[in-house]
């Protein structure tokens, strides 16, 4: 049995030779400065004005993960109480601030403090993923619920002006 090496029969091109070859050959039209200005301001003014939808809400130019009459009820429900988990990183803030004073008595209650935030903010998200299930199931008794209860969890645990999108109910609302 012989050993051939078969191989392509010609060295292999450098990167830039490469690179350069496949800018000459692209297909692209030659398009001047002030196109591809316009081009590029277009393109920025689109992602602009999704974006700005996206806050607003708008059914269209929601993610797949927040689209749906029961996430938007998900989210006025969660954004018309309040929640200590939205309160979680400033304490922690705090927590921070104080655990540089070199007291340790200060240093032990700051960390209890933080531990005892988080520990409330996870009870509370377990009782409002279990109320906004039984609320949603109420509301539409054909749709899926699941993965809600985290949903609500979460956007309770952002602080409300970081929200996206933005909340469209105020604190104490009724949500129908």
């Amino acid at each position: 049995m012989t050993t051939e090496s078969t191989g392509k029969g010609r060295p292999t091109p450098k990167r830039k030779d490469a690179q350069a070859k496949l800018k000459v050959s692209s297909l692209a039209p030659a398009v001047s400065k002030e196109q591809k200005r316009a081009a590029k301001l277009a393109m920025r003014n689109d992602r602009v004005s999704s974006r700005a939808a996206y806050l607003r809400g708008e059914e269209s130019a929601l993610p797949a993960r927040d689209r749906g009459p029961e996430r938007r009820f998900v989210r006025n429900y969660v954004d018309a109480r309040r929640s200590i988990g939205e309160y979680f990183l400033p304490i922690i803030f705090v927590v921070l601030v104080l655990t540089l004073i070199q007291i340790p008595a200060i240093q032990f209650g700051a960390i209890a403090l933080m531990y005892l935030v988080l520990l409330i903010a996870v009870v509370d998200g377990f009782f409002l993923g279990r109320k906004v299930q039984k609320l949603v199931h109420a509301k539409f008794p054909s749709s899926n619920t699941k993965g809600l209860a985290m949903y609500a969890w979460l956007r309770s645990t952002q602080m409300r002006r970081l929200r996206a999108p933005h909340p469209q109910t105020s604190v104490g609302d009724e949500v129908n």
